[in-house]
């Protein structure tokens, strides 16, 4: 079969069993493709074969890589034939010739193709080109190869007039491509060339590509080099150091490459050129090779040559003129000579003291190498001495840098003045820098006895330690005597001091011939610190001469004293809160002893206890005690600790102070309540007498003296006047009588205050129930609850729903009072009776009652209740006791009744009894409910206490309480306004 490359899959390629004459259709016999699936498939059921999805690429098949025949590029296949049942099996081989197409454009190696000819190459010299290759073969592959025109030409394309493309036919059917030269080369007027060479295979459409063809004209040696100028001049100074740069010799080339690479040599050169100059072959920098002294050589005359590297080489040459300028690299030399009589023998010259001024002592000669000013010289005699120089002629064709001089006194000579003299002489030139040299010459003067002993010093001092022993040398003293033989020889004696009368002797002594002084006693610097005497220095000439200086001993001092404190124990009072790092008192210290040994440090020791351990520093300067921390009397009242003192002695010697530090009270804690909590509450019956003591107040204050003197006081919740409390004992006491709009509940804000400057104050409150039972505590605690999230500013004092009662009345009797008085009157009386029969029965707590005098009736605003013919109030007993509520029944129990005795309830932590019947007016019967409550255990947390500075505590966040019943709901209808205003409040789930 053939089949065409890159087709689509499902092409039909033929159908095998036709091809082997098989008879297809009953389904008996099927086809099966063994092996060439990956680019076939056969139908089983026809035999129809066919390709696949997978694209035959001719030019990727392996098979088919290196075959350029046509009918060689096939895939081979198997087909089996299958009998009904696979009774039998055929096996058949097949081959697919894949047939090319022109699929592939023909293309160069590169993009850019690079041909290197030479300049001058003679017309018609051929160069092979790169083929290009196309993977297709036969009449798609490479047909032809074009030459352009060089790119950026005109429209019309002319062809190169240097060169042209020939095609050549190979032995192995390929086509060669070929440029011949047809016109002249010259790279130094252009050196490329760039051509577009094109190729196209002879498919159909046909496909093409091409490449530029870059022509680079190589160099030839047709060039010579040359210099710039044939003649270089240039100056150098001498004793340039090597390597120092003179001038450049440049040549140039318009040859290439090798062809135009100069390298620079010497041509007519002498030894002493090429020994001190070096020539950089390849710049053509002349630069110093050794120093040159134009002492010796003036100038360098010499040629260079230029050649290129061509073969064969071209050549150029230049000359060159080297002036050497002069330095100033020459000192100039002084000679001293003897002159006359006067002797001089190896730099010494021997000369009387009484010679006469201006006589000539010696003759100097001074000369210079250098030229010109460089050796110009003046010479000079340098210091204070007593010599001149002058010109030994003033001829005037003498040289400038050769001349001569006397050497003249110019001062009396004085041998006790001066013995010797060192006379230097220093000549400089005029060069710039200058250069200059000296000589010296000692002259040595004669003696005559004239001069007394002298001292170095009129007085001397000497430092001399205490504690020494007997005999020991102080100092030693030497006086001088300018004079020679007898009538310098000394002897030293002690004298007193003109200043004092006592005679040194006793304690000091003196070596009359070396002048060591010495001790003979003790000294103790504590005792006497200074001596002074004389000490007196004479000569064995005749008349004998003297001379005499004044000696100090300071005695020094030794660590023999210990540091002494002016108190064994310091006692120091501070505040509390004071600052950290202020100063809390300070000590005192000294020591006998003087300068290092007296220089005290000072160090905190701990106590018994380590009270002071880090707590307290000192001030080695002043001794002041400083504190690192701010004391709390309540947390510690004293400190006591040592002070040590240890002097800078060797070795040293310490002592050591007690101190004691007491801390004083300030007002920085506010007073704690302990008792009552914010959460609890004490019932009080109406009936309660004035001065009847409600509670009492307990707080504490961690202070002591009056910033512990409490004081109590009501601030808030007493808007009737009620109550009062003691201020000194914190007492809470009934002052006033009680009316029924006084019943419920009570929350007076108390504040305790202490006496401290600023006074600190708390603030706590105190809950007061006024009734005559506790028949529902969970509807009080409900109130208290709601108390601690009600202002301080709000007043929480009785049945709010009394007085808005009464004045509802009023002004429904203002209106209907002139319509409805006989009505009114009639209902009136019908309540008392009613009221008075239903005081008989008594009231039983948690029963459901027809009518209810007592519970507040949703009334018409006209009715008003009957009052008492002679306006007085039926009597009530009185009570005398209190009960203090302080938890409710933990399982939710009611009190069922008002006599119910509070002793059984394992709810109630503590109580007194109530005094009282049951005709009593009672109201907790505002509260009633019709079925039990469910109980909240209330929790009050006692306010913070441990913070210091707190003046008031924090009401009610500091002394809230945590739920831990069931939801509160309040379930009668017949309610205070009070409590049926909290009730939505309260319903909620009661939480920390």
């Amino acid at each position: 079969y053939r089949l065409a490359e890159e087709g689509p899959a499902d092409i039909r390629i033929g159908n095998v069993a036709s091809d082997l004459g098989i008879v297809t259709g009953s389904g008996e016999v099927t086809f099966s493709l063994e092996s060439g699936s990956d680019y076939l498939k056969i139908d089983n059921m026809t035999g129809e074969l066919s390709t696949t999805e997978r694209r035959i690429d001719r030019e990727k098949l392996p098979q088919c890589q290196m075959i350029f025949d046509e009918n060689e590029c096939f895939l081979d296949f198997e087909v089996s034939v299958i009998g009904p049942s696979q009774s039998w099996v055929d096996l058949f081989e097949g081959r697919v010739i894949i047939l090319d197409i022109n699929d592939n454009t023909p293309t160069f190696p590169s993009p850019v193709l690079t041909l290197t000819v030479e300049e001058n190459r003679p017309v018609g010299t051929l160069y092979l080109l790169p083929t290009a290759t196309d993977r297709d073969f036969g009449r798609n592959g490479i047909e032809r190869y074009e030459l352009l025109q060089e790119p950026g030409g005109d429209g019309g394309r002319p062809r190169s007039s240097v060169f042209e493309l020939q095609v050549a036919d190979t032995l192995d059917g390929e086509k060669q491509p070929q440029l011949i030269v047809k016109g002249a080369l010259d790279r130094e007027q252009r050196d490329s060339y760039e051509l577009s060479l094109r190729v196209r295979d002879g498919g159909d459409p046909a496909r093409s590509s091409q490449a530029i063809l870059r022509v680079l004209i190589t160099d030839v040696n047709d060039n010579s080099p040359r210099f710039e100028k044939s003649v270089y001049e240039a100056d150098l100074a001498e004793n340039s150091s090597p390597g120092t740069p003179i001038l450049q010799l440049r040549a140039t080339d318009l040859d290439v490459g090798v062809n135009g690479q100069i390298e620079y040599v010497f041509g007519a050169a002498t030894e002493s050129v090429r020994r001190l100059l070096r020539l950089d072959e390849t710049s053509g920098w002349l630069s110093v090779l050794h120093r040159i002294d134009r002492e010796e050589v003036n100038q360098l005359r010499f040629t260079v040559m230029a050649r290129d590297r061509g073969q064969p080489p071209k050549t150029d040459k230049a000359t060159v003129v080297l002036n050497i300028r002069d330095e100033n690299d020459n000192v100039p030399t002084i000679d001293i000579r003897k002159i006359g009589r006067i002797p001089l023998r190896d730099g010494v010259a021997s000369v009387a003291e009484d010679v006469l001024v201006d006589t000539p002592i010696a003759l100097v000669q001074v000369s210079d190498r250098d030229q010109g000013e460089n050796g110009v010289v003046t010479c000079t005699v340098v210091g204070d001495v007593p010599f001149q120089l002058k010109p030994a002629s003033e001829g005037e064709g003498e040289p400038q840098n050769k001349r001569k001089y006397f050497l003249h006194t110019s001062a009396p000579l004085d041998y006790e003045a001066v013995r010797d003299y060192n006379v230097v002489i220093v000549a400089v030139d005029s060069g710039s820098p200058s250069l200059s040299s000296n000589n010296s010459l000692l002259v040595r003067v004669g003696d005559t006895n004239d001069n007394p002993p002298m001292f170095s010093q009129a007085v001397l001092e000497v430092s001399f330690p205490e504690n020494n022993l007997p005999g020991e040398r102080v100092a030693t003293v030497v006086a001088t005597d300018a004079d020679s033989g007898k009538n310098a020889e000394i002897t030293y004696s002690l004298e007193a001091s003109p200043l004092s009368s006592e005679a040194p002797g006793s304690i000091f002594s003196i070596d009359p011939d070396s002048g060591d002084v010495s001790v003979q006693a003790v000294l103790d610097r504590e005792q006497r610190d200074t001596y002074e005497f004389q000490v007196t220095a004479r000569d064995k000439g005749v008349p004998s001469l003297q001379g005499s200086t004044t000696v100090v001993v300071r005695v020094s001092d030794r660590n023999d004293n210990e540091p002494r404190f002016m108190q064994d124990v310091f006692t120091f009072y501070v505040k509390e809160n004071l600052q950290p790092n202020s100063p809390v008192g300070m000590v005192t210290v000294m020591d006998f002893d003087k300068g290092r040994n007296a220089e005290l440090s000072l160090s905190i020791q701990p106590g018994d206890h380590d009270q002071a351990a880090g707590i307290f520093s000192i001030e080695n300067d002043t001794g002041t005690i400083f504190s690192t921390v701010s004391f709390d009397r309540e947390q510690q009242t004293s400190y006591t600790f040592k002070v040590k003192a240890v002097d800078g002695g060797e070795p040293p010697r310490s002592a050591t102070a007690t101190v004691s530090l007491f801390v004083m009270d300030e007002n920085d804690n506010a007073p704690a309540v302990t008792f009552p909590s914010n959460s609890s509450y004490t019932v009080l019956p109406p009936s309660s007498n004035m001065r009847t003591v409600v509670a009492t107040v307990v707080a504490t204050d961690a202070d002591t003296g009056l910033n512990a003197d409490l004081n109590y006081s009501i601030v808030g919740g007493n808007p009737f006047k009620l109550f009062e409390i003691d201020p000194a004992s914190g007492v809470v006491s009934l002052v006033g009588k009680l009316a029924p709009k006084h019943y419920g509940l009570h929350r007076l804000v108390v504040q305790v205050n202490d006496s401290g400057q600023p006074p600190q104050s708390t603030t706590a409150l105190l809950h007061v129930f006024v009734n005559e039972s506790l028949s529902n505590a969970t509807v009080v605690e409900s109130q208290v609850a709601r108390s601690l999230h009600t202002p301080l500013a709000q007043d929480i004092a009785g049945d709010p729903s009394y007085e808005l009662s009464k004045q509802r009345l009023s002004i429904v009797i203002g209106v209907v009072a002139g319509i409805m008085t006989v009505i009114l009157l009639i209902l009136v009386v019908v309540m008392a009776r009613y009221c008075r029969s239903k005081g008989k029965h008594g009231y039983e707590a948690g029963k459901k009652d027809h009518e209810d005098f007592f519970t507040p009736q949703q009334h018409d605003k006209a009715k008003k209740p009957k009052k008492d013919k002679k306006g007085k109030k039926g009597k009530q007993p009185l009570y005398s006791s209190i009960v203090t509520v302080e938890a409710s029944k933990p399982n939710g129990q009611r009190y069922d009744s008002v006599n119910e005795k509070l002793s059984d309830s394992p709810g109630m932590g503590r109580y007194r009894s109530v005094n009282g019947g049951p005709g009593s007016p009672d109201l907790a019967r505002h509260y009633k409910s019709s079925s039990p409550l469910p109980t909240v255990q209330l929790h009050p947390q006692s306010p913070t206490a441990g913070k210091k500075h707190q003046a008031v505590q924090d009401l009610p966040p500091a002394n809230t309480f945590v739920g831990a019943g069931d939801n509160i709901s309040i379930g009668s209808d017949h309610c205070s306004e009070y409590s049926c205003q909290a009730s939505s409040k309260y319903s909620k789930q009661v939480r920390a």
